[in-house]
This record gives structure tokens, C-alpha cells and sequence, in this order.
């Protein structure tokens, strides 16, 4: 039991805490700490109701989820102006975001935003579910045989500078392609459900086999998780077919097929 102790988050601060990917058992002791010296949680939508269910009675909870395309999502500025308003009002502010703040989960620009304000913030890492999902799933991103490093991609980012369009067709992007598909063996992909068949397409065009296996992780490490493991040829198809929806961690590379012999958590593999 972690006793609230009100030092490790002084009035007027803000600390941006990664809840990690959905097993509460994954939560870490900085995060529960926090929690517990909170007076007020602002909270993404994809935080599990478990891990919700750890903030103690009496805390003030503010739901501001952020689902892509979802009209009911919180605008990101809107955000930050409530973690700013929280803060001079003196509270003692959580920020809860799955998985990592700091990996495709903006909190860098609300860590900016705080210290334009000049508003005091701490940074607690959560394990991002790019790691653990494909590790509750039996896949190892990086092994010895197969993979010296791994490249961690969004399939969703700002209009600005997206390296996909939504129905877009043509290959061009941002991203270079045809390095990543030279340079990075293993590929973890964020986000990208509503991009499938441009990932799929651009990742072939730039040289990639179309029998390069592919597994796609259903809420990673919860009672919930499915995976479905695939080809890049079959992505789509075999997607739209089991109905798969987001939120999904995406792997590809010869890893996945460790899945065969290190699958060690009781998930649901879905067949096709």
C-alpha cells in the first residue's frame, strides 16, 4: 500500500505520469506515489479502469480523452489550458497518460507549455505499450539472430507533419520509407489502424516482402489482449476480416515469429 505523501508532489505542480500499457501490475511505484499525493487527475481515455480504480476517493478526476479521429476527443490545447488553470490554482496536479508520456503521447508539448508558464512539472516514464504488448504477446523486438535495433513509428500524426493522410494514395511521405525499410529490421507501430493499407503498401514499395510477418496486439496486456499475427501481403485483408480495432500495437519483422515458442501469456490468438 503506498501511503500518500503530499512532498512528493508540492501545490502548483504538475507531474506528467505514464500508467503504462494496462496491467496495473506494470504501474510504477513513482506513478502510485503520485497518485496518492494528487488532488486533482486529469486522465487520457485509454488509462485502464483498473488502474483508475487505484486513485484514492476524495481525488477530483477530469477526463480528457484523445481517441484519433473521435469527435468527442479533447482538443490538446484545451488540455493544456486546464493543467495550467490547475496548477496556478494551486493544486496538486496528475497528468495520466498510457503508456509513456513522452512516447507518442504529447506530453512534450505539455511539459513546454508548463515551463512557458513557468509552472513547476516532474516527468514519471510508464512502460510504453511498444515493449510490453509485443513482450506479453511472446515477441521479442530486438533478438540477437534476427534485429541490432528497432524503429518505433506513429501512424497518426499532426497535419503539419504526417507521414500519412487518411485515403490517401500515393506513396509519398515525410518518413523515408525505403530507409526504414533498409535500415530497421523491426518496426513498432503506433497508431496506425486507419493507415493500414498505406503502411502496407509503403513498407512493400520500399522493398519489403510481402511475407514479412506482421502481429497486431489488442489491448496489450490486459485480460482483453488478442493477437493476430499476419503477413504484410495479407495485413489488410486479414484485418477487415476478424475486425480488429485500434487499440492496437503493430510489429513487423521476422520477431514475430518467436511468438510460436516464447507465447506465455494467456491471450487470444485470433485466427483468420
Amino acid at each position: 500500500m503506498i501511503a500518500a505523501d503530499e512532498r512528493f508532489l508540492p501545490p502548483g505542480t504538475v507531474a506528467l505520469v505514464g500508467a503504462g500499457p494496462g496491467d496495473p501490475d506494470l504501474l510504477t511505484v513513482a506513478a502510485l506515489k503520485a497518485m496518492h499525493a494528487a488532488d486533482v487527475v486529469v486522465h487520457d481515455a485509454l488509462v485502464s479502469p483498473t488502474i483508475m480504480q487505484l486513485i484514492p476517493s476524495g481525488t477530483e478526476v477530469i477526463s480528457a480523452g484523445k481517441r484519433g479521429g473521435n469527435p468527442s476527443s479533447t482538443n490538446q490545447a484545451d488540455i493544456c489550458d486546464t493543467l495550467v488553470s490547475l496548477a496556478k490554482a494551486g493544486r496538486r496536479v496528475v497528468r495520466l497518460k498510457g503508456g509513456d508520456p513522452f512516447v507518442f503521447g504529447r506530453g512534450g508539448e505539455e511539459a513546454c507549455r508548463l515551463f512557458a508558464e513557468g509552472i513547476s512539472f516532474r516527468i514519471i516514464p510508464g512502460l510504453t505499450s511498444g515493449i510490453a504488448g509485443p513482450a506479453y504477446a511472446g515477441i521479442p523486438i530486438t533478438h540477437r539472430a534476427v534485429n541490432a535495433n528497432v524503429a518505433f513509428i506513429t501512424g497518426h500524426e499532426s497535419a503539419e507533419n504526417s507521414g500519412f493522410r487518411e485515403g490517401e494514395e500515393e506513396l509519398s511521405s515525410r518518413l523515408d520509407w525505403e530507409g526504414i525499410a533498409r535500415t530497421f529490421p523491426v518496426l513498432v507501430l503506433y497508431m496506425a489502424m486507419r493507415n493500414l493499407p498505406q503502411v502496407s503498401k509503403r513498407l512493400i514499395a520500399a522493398g519489403r516482402s510481402a511475407e514479412t510477418p506482421v502481429a497486431l496486439i489488442q489491448w496489450a496486456t490486459t485480460p482483453q489482449q488478442r493477437t493476430l499475427v499476419t503477413n504484410l501481403g495479407r495485413l489488410v485483408e486479414d484485418v477487415n476480416a476478424c475486425d480488429l480495432k485500434p487499440p492496437v500495437i503493430i510489429v513487423v519483422g521476422e520477431v514475430v515469429r518467436y511468438r510460436e515458442m516464447m507465447s506465455w501469456f494467456a491471450d487470444e490468438t485470433i485466427r483468420v
